[in-house]
């Protein structure tokens, strides 16, 4: 039988291996794609057992090398905030300052980020939106809570003794 046989007599069933296989390779490269939004909804409480992009999302930042490149990301974000202004304008502007006033906050949810225990998608999406949403307190004053409070609530979500699945 050739491959053109085989095609129009072979049928994929749902509980083929196939498929499924298919199916979360398309579910991982969305969330990729998608990643911001489904970070928001994460980070606001979405859960990730809710959809099926939720959870590939999550299953994603939750892995001890994702986590420890945010880690990094939040490392140079510090390397750049202790740079002394150059007199050139910033490509992004930071609130430097803001940023080293919670920089006790930020070494410690980046120890938490590189601990190899398993954490909630909650925390490292929060911690992942505090760098990458224009709004953060990291690049503007907009916003009642401060870069430290934000922190702070995303530290308590990468506790390992928080839940790692929301109760039913």
């Amino acid at each position: 039988m050739n491959n053109a046989d085989f095609s129009a007599t072979q049928t994929l069933s749902v509980g083929d291996p196939l498929v499924i296989a298919s199916r979360r390779l398309t579910d991982r490269l969305l969330s990729r794609a998608l990643g911001a939004s489904l970070d928001q909804q994460l980070a606001a409480g979405g859960r990730p057992e809710s959809t099926r992009l939720l959870a590939a999302r999550a299953q994603h930042i939750v892995s001890l090398p994702r986590r420890t490149a945010l880690a990094g990301h939040w490392d140079h974000l510090l390397r750049v905030a202790r740079r002394a202004p150059s007199g050139r304008a910033r490509a992004v502007p930071l609130r430097s300052a803001t940023i080293l006033g919670a920089e006790t906050a930020i070494g410690e949810l980046m120890e938490r980020l590189t601990a190899p225990l398993p954490v909630g998608a909650r925390g490292v999406a929060m911690a992942s939106v505090l760098l990458t949403d224009p709004t953060s307190p990291v690049y503007t004053r907009r916003g009642p809570r401060s870069l430290a409070d934000r922190l702070r609530d995303a530290i308590i979500q990468l506790d390992p003794a928080q839940p790692l699945m929301h109760a039913a």
